[in-house]
C-alpha cells in the first residue's frame, strides 16, 4: 500500500483512511463549512484585479526595489501609482 501523509507530515493509517471515507459517505453539512478564499484580495470594489506584467531592464528593477524598500511600500504599489499617474496625465 502507498503511504499517504497529511500536510503536517502525519502518516495516514488504513484505519484513519477508512474513518475519513465513512465520514465522507455520511455527507457533510456545507452550511457549517468554513469558507476559504484563495489568492490575494481584490484591489477594487468590483472583486476583480486584472494582472498586468511588464519586463524592465535590470537597472530599473533594482532602482524600483530600492525605492520600494526606502518607502516601505511594495513594488506593485509603486508600479500601480506610476501607471495611474501616467495614464491620468496623458489623457
Amino acid at each position: 500500500m502507498t503511504e499517504f501523509k497529511t500536510a503536517g507530515g502525519d502518516v495516514l493509517t488504513e484505519e484513519i483512511i477508512d474513518a475519513l471515507a465513512e465520514e465522507a459517505e455520511r455527507g457533510y453539512d456545507l452550511a457549517k463549512a468554513k469558507r476559504v478564499t484563495l489568492g490575494r484580495p481584490s484591489l477594487g470594489a468590483g472583486g476583480v484585479s486584472p494582472r498586468v506584467q511588464v519586463r524592465v531592464d535590470s537597472e530599473l528593477a533594482a532602482a524600483l526595489r530600492l525605492r520600494a524598500k526606502k518607502e516601505h511600500r511594495s513594488v506593485s504599489d509603486i508600479a500601480r501609482t506610476a501607471l495611474r499617474e501616467y495614464v491620468e496625465r496623458s489623457v
